[in-house]
């Protein structure tokens, strides 16, 4: 298809994807993102490379000792990948519990070869975090 990526591109982009994931939240490769990248997750829908940065710098700021545990990388077709990972993090507390989240990312390329859309799913729901908060069972991933 002519508005597909090329392969390089999409390999390039998998390549940082992963690295970024292995330094989360410091490091990430932003210029990876087009000027208006398209972000979902749970708890936030917005547009722009900008706001994008000030989530992760938010995450930076408030949650402790984050790892970002990738599982797997799928290309499900030319122009789209899916990793699969578990977000831990220290919450923010007096009790400082360690929260998992096990989820799943949607990537979209343009014919730039820049993520054009980002959307995360969680395995679990906002209830199920919420609770790991409060000393419950941390969801299955």
């Amino acid at each position: 298809m002519d508005s597909d990526p090329s392969a390089t591109q999409m390999l390039h982009v998998i390549a940082q994807v992963k690295a970024d994931y292995a330094r989360f939240p410091q490091g990430q490769s932003y210029d990876l993102y087009a000027e208006n990248v398209y972000f979902k997750d749970p708890m936030n829908e917005f547009r722009g490379v900008a706001q994008y940065q000030r989530m992760i710098g938010f995450m930076e700021q408030w949650f402790r000792n984050i790892d970002l545990e990738l599982h797997t990388v799928e290309q499900p077709s030319a122009g789209t990948f899916i990793t699969r990972w578990t977000l831990h993090f220290t919450a923010p507390t007096p009790w400082a519990p360690r929260i998992s989240i096990p989820g799943w990312s949607e990537l979209q390329l343009n014919r730039a070869g820049l993520i054009c859309s980002h959307v995360d799913h969680w395995n679990c729901s906002r209830w199920a975090v919420l609770r790991q908060l409060f000393g419950g069972h941390q969801p299955s991933g």
